[in-house]
């Protein structure tokens, strides 16, 4: 992903996926600020002490989540439950990498990770399998390890919905989902960068809980520096710092200044909205377009690969451009622009604020802040067991969508 975090944010943007699902994403600690997006929550999972592997997933500021955690540290996957209205079951999302050379015994660790993931009544797994012996058509298998692979989907009612080759005449990507109707309006998108692997979008139909964002912050949009600096000029401040300490000093001044700022600059509650980075600009929008104009003359039969691969290459060498230039710019005239550069800064480094939903040790949800604060606590021990997936109860069909993608670096 290292050279592709450019169009990713791009695609993003341009699309406003609600889940972006990948494998192999071959991070380390040395990309961490590279990885983040803004107005998404990520989820990741490296793979230690060797290359390539790794796994995240993003999911949007907007959607209730909990973080499902398994109890082994071999498989390579990642799951999120996205919640439902009611605190009703949601969506099982998962994303899942297996290597080619992977042995039985973590094949079977991950046919454990399923079962559990299974009991929810809506899942969602994306991934790359590695399994290009199988016969989807046929639904049969060449090898042992494929054919005991299409056995436990069986198992577990799962149903694979990708038909499209994905990368280089495999089907090695795949798309399960385990209730009928969950799933809709699949599409391979092309290539990400120089990937070898197809991008593929889909949407999860469901009955989804956004978060109720409480948090309010300064409007300066509406602010009234006239009246804020006549209120802070009305204090006979000389009288009033008279006669007392430093901290006392320090608190009058901070009151009184807090209350002309109530009465100048009004408050607006956070948004969670994606917000355009300062170096996508509308010519990049359209190159994206453009790629994807080419990707589907290619798949017509009115432009050759070449043609494709091309375009591709334009497009993703344009972004990181345009984000290289801009990052220069705001280095540079930092001395000037302190606001800017540090607003920047602080975008690759921010975090979400608050807590999705969690599990007590009941297997309850609960959204209460003093009851999250309790179990994170809980969690934050040395001593505390790792949380299993639960089964989830039906959702409510009322056919709200969620964009998802599934990428391969």
């Amino acid at each position: 992903m290292r050279n592709k975090q450019e169009e990713l944010e791009a695609l993003a943007q341009s699309q406003c996926y609600d889940i972006i699902g990948i494998s192999e994403t071959w991070w380390e600690e040395s990309c961490d600020w590279r990885a983040v997006m803004d107005g998404y929550r990520l989820f990741r999972r490296d793979r230690q002490g060797r290359r390539s592997g790794g796994e995240a997933l993003y999911v949007t500021e907007g959607l209730d989540y909990t973080e499902l955690s398994v109890s082994n540290n071999t498989v390579e996957s990642l799951w999120v439950r996205l919640m439902g209205q009611a605190n009703k079951g949601g969506v099982v999302v998962g994303v899942y990498y297996r290597p080619p050379s992977q042995d039985d015994a973590t094949d079977e660790l991950f046919f454990k990770e399923l079962r559990e993931a299974s009991k929810s009544t809506a899942l969602v797994l994306m991934g790359d399998f590695n399994l290009s012996d199988v016969n989807w058509e046929h639904h049969t298998a060449d090898t042992s390890t494929s054919r005991s692979f299409l056995k436990h989907l069986d198992d577990n009612f799962l149903v694979q919905l990708l038909k499209e080759l994905t990368r280089k005449g495999a089907l090695l990507d795949l798309l399960l989902m385990n209730r009928e109707g969950l799933m809709g309006e699949l599409a391979i998108g092309g290539c990400l960068g120089h990937s070898d692997h197809e991008v593929v979008e889909f949407k999860i139909f469901g009955d989804r809980r956004k978060t109720d964002t409480k948090t309010s912050t300064l409007d300066m949009r509406r602010a009234d520096f006239r009246l804020l600096r006549e209120l802070v000029s009305q204090v006979p401040w000389e009288t009033a710092l008279e006669g007392i300490g430093v901290h006392q000093r320090w608190s009058l001044f901070k009151c009184r200044l807090l209350r002309a700022q109530e009465q100048a600059i009004p408050k607006c509650r956070k948004s969670s909205r994606l917000d355009r980075p300062a170096w996508l600009n509308r010519d990049l929008l359209l190159e994206l377009r453009q790629k994807k104009k080419v990707y589907a003359c290619w798949k017509q039969g009115q432009a050759t690969r070449e043609d494709y691969r091309d375009a591709a290459h334009l497009c993703g060498e344009k972004i990181r451009a345009a984000k290289a230039q801009l990052e220069l710019k705001l280095a540079s005239t930092v001395g000037d622009n302190k606001k800017g550069f540090f607003k920047y800064a602080n975008n690759k480094r921010r975090t979400r604020d608050n807590i999705g939903s969690l599990l007590d040790e009941n297997g309850h949800l609960t959204n209460r802040d003093i009851d999250k604060a309790e179990i994170s606590l809980m969690l934050s021990s040395p001593l505390s067991s790792t949380l299993m997936m639960g089964s989830g109860t039906p959702v409510a069909p009322s056919w709200r969508t969620v964009a998802a993608v599934t990428i391969n670096s």
